[in-house]
């Protein structure tokens, strides 16, 4: 990676190959939500934490350029139907490169999902963006999840998640987001045969902060490159503390106990 691409790599990824990002996409799917009544506060406060980046919308870019500051920009550039939809569509890409470019963004992001009804639009329209991104030296995330959504319980297997990074990684992605298996061993198995960086994602929000951030350990020491998390930062009474936290358990190597510590 060499010249403008490894500029833009940097402004997401610190020197130490990790970072934290916060994702902030989902009310473009869903709608108003709890936590980002007011996007430029908790934006403001996730800086604050020390975030690295931040996954959003491009009205959010569009919006709120002062809260963003110096985080990194990953534009997202995929869609479905909304929450509002009475059955849900095919995945597509609503931007581009030329988008990110025009916003500011330092990378795209856009949904894998291998074994799902819609692995026919995603796959294709991932590997797209790859070419395009390739033109224009800029880093591509890909959010790659076995069957998607559509059956979590079912298809979230260690094998199956393993599969689906390894596939992303051989489209030609920069790095993964995805979910983080339970347990170290079997992550790692994913990390060693994975050759792109892999970060986890939050999921959805946590019975308690303990577990997020046990979880956030596990996927490190695992070799995770890092976390890519939304309503349990937006979401807790604090995004500010709960950033802070995670940042010391991804950059500091922090324990949870440690961790804990900036809760208070």
């Amino acid at each position: 990676m060499k010249g403008l691409k490894t500029h833009r790599w940097k402004r997401i990824f610190r020197p130490d190959g990790k970072t934290v990002i916060f994702a902030m996409d989902h009310a473009a799917a869903f709608g108003m939500m709890e936590g980002l009544e007011k996007p430029g506060e908790v934006i403001r406060k996730v800086q604050e934490g020390g975030a690295d980046a931040i996954l959003t919308t491009y009205g959010i870019c569009q919006r709120f350029p002062e809260e963003i500051g110096d985080m990194g920009i990953i534009l997202r550039c995929d869609g479905g139907s909304s929450g509002l939809a009475k059955t849900r569509g095919p995945m597509k890409l609503v931007y581009d490169v030329y988008d990110a470019l025009r916003i500011g963004a330092e990378a795209v992001g856009v949904m894998g999902m291998p074994g799902s009804q819609f692995e026919g639009e995603t796959l294709p329209y991932l590997s797209e963006i790859i070419s395009q991104a390739a033109e224009w030296h800029m880093p591509v995330m890909a959010e790659m999840l076995p069957a998607g959504f559509e059956n979590p319980r079912e298809w979230w297997t260690p094998e199956n998640i393993g599969h689906a990074c390894r596939i992303g990684a051989e489209l030609g992605v920069d790095f993964i987001k995805t979910e983080y298996t339970g347990d170290v061993e079997s992550f790692r198995r994913i990390v060693d045969q994975v050759y792109v960086p892999l970060v986890v994602l939050g999921g959805g929000k946590a019975g308690d902060p303990r577990s997020l951030l046990e979880k956030i350990h596990g996927a490190m020491q695992a070799g995770a490159a890092g976390v890519a998390i939304g309503r349990n930062i937006a979401q807790f009474p604090h995004p500010d503390r709960i950033t802070a936290a995670i940042v010391a358990i991804v950059h500091q190597g922090c324990s949870v106990d440690e961790a804990m510590k900036f809760l208070t």
